[in-house]
């Protein structure tokens, strides 16, 4: 009786391993899935924070003399742009999460374009603090003395 080996079983268990797994030593599926499920989470909270700021204006309002000028309107404006943004990301972590758990690969484009995006934007922003380091001092002077973080 003759036995016939596949390619797979002549693969050492470690190299098998290894080839499927991501950073966090899980497979790249299941790495997918907790990366999701962790930015759904994030943005809840986010949401949620915003949503809690909608409804009682006044405890996170900052007043037109805090902010030099006189768009008090604009608050209110910034904070539903910011909410429907969580929804979003919200949804879209919602996909990769689905596509991974699913395997299909379609559902996870958004996301990924997410963190292209989102890596070329705080590259962008990392050279130009490195380019630029005054600009940053000359906008910390410029913020009222009041700003809660500010410190001279």
């Amino acid at each position: 009786m003759q036995i016939f080996f596949s390619n797979r079983s002549m693969i050492s268990p470690w190299d098998r391993w290894h080839s499927s797994s991501c950073c966090l030593c899980c497979h790249v599926r299941t790495g997918t899935v907790i990366l999701g499920v962790w930015y759904m989470l994030i943005n809840a909270v986010v949401l949620l924070i915003l949503v809690t700021a909608l409804g009682d204006p006044h405890q996170y309002h900052l007043t037109s003399a805090e902010l030099a000028n006189d768009l008090d309107d604009m608050d209110d404006a910034n904070m539903c742009i910011a909410s429907a943004i969580s929804l979003l990301m919200i949804l879209i972590c919602g996909m990769a999460t689905y596509g991974a758990y699913k395997q299909h690969a379609a559902w996870i484009i958004p996301f990924f374009c997410y963190q292209v995006f989102d890596f070329a934007l705080n590259t962008l922003v990392a050279v130009s603090i490195v380019v630029y380091p005054n600009t940053i001092q000359d906008y910390l002077q410029q913020l009222p003395e009041n700003f809660p973080t500010k410190r001279t």
